[in-house]
């Protein structure tokens, strides 16, 4: 890591369906192997399914599922005289976002349906509706930040 300066950001181009520059974050993240029209390819074949059940705009229902996954605190270890403390601190935005996307994606990996598309649909219906394994993430994050607010005196 560089000490000179921080890496400036990269803008991320929309995408060509929904000109949308979150959802070309989301695809980059399910990318493997540099593989960028499969990923668009199960992101889309995903939407379609999402809209076959809920018959609503799909982009509307991914934004959806990603502000119900996002965390607005975390914790992080802070060594203070020889111990260790999980600290809680807010989370900035660009990390909430980049979490939200890893988490949701994690999650769809981890489902047992039969290919990624229904995997992703499924679990961006679930995160829509509050509930499955990405949106339990943020609540066990949060919990672990509420347990440990007697450190948050530790904070940078």
């Amino acid at each position: 890591m560089s000490r000179r300066h921080a890496a400036e950001k990269r803008q991320v181009l929309p995408d060509a369906k929904y000109g949308d520059t979150v959802l070309t974050k989301f695809m980059n993240n399910l990318m493997v192997d540099g593989k960028k029209s499969v990923a668009e390819r199960i992101v889309y074949n995903a939407f379609e399914r999402v809209e076959g059940k809920l018959k609503r705009a799909p982009v509307e229902i991914f934004h959806e599922a990603l502000d119900n996954v996002k965390p607005s605190v975390e914790v992080r270890s802070r060594r203070v005289g020889g111990a260790t403390y999980q600290v809680p601190v807010e989370v900035r935005p660009e990390r909430r976002e980049a979490l939200a996307i890893r988490w949701l994606i994690n999650a769809s990996r981890a489902r047992n349906e039969n290919t990624m598309e229904e995997r992703l649909a499924g679990e961006l219906i679930d995160a829509a509706n509050s509930r499955g394994s990405a949106v339990k993430k943020r609540e066990d994050t949060h919990k672990m930040a509420d347990a440990n607010r007697a450190f948050s005196h530790y904070r940078w």
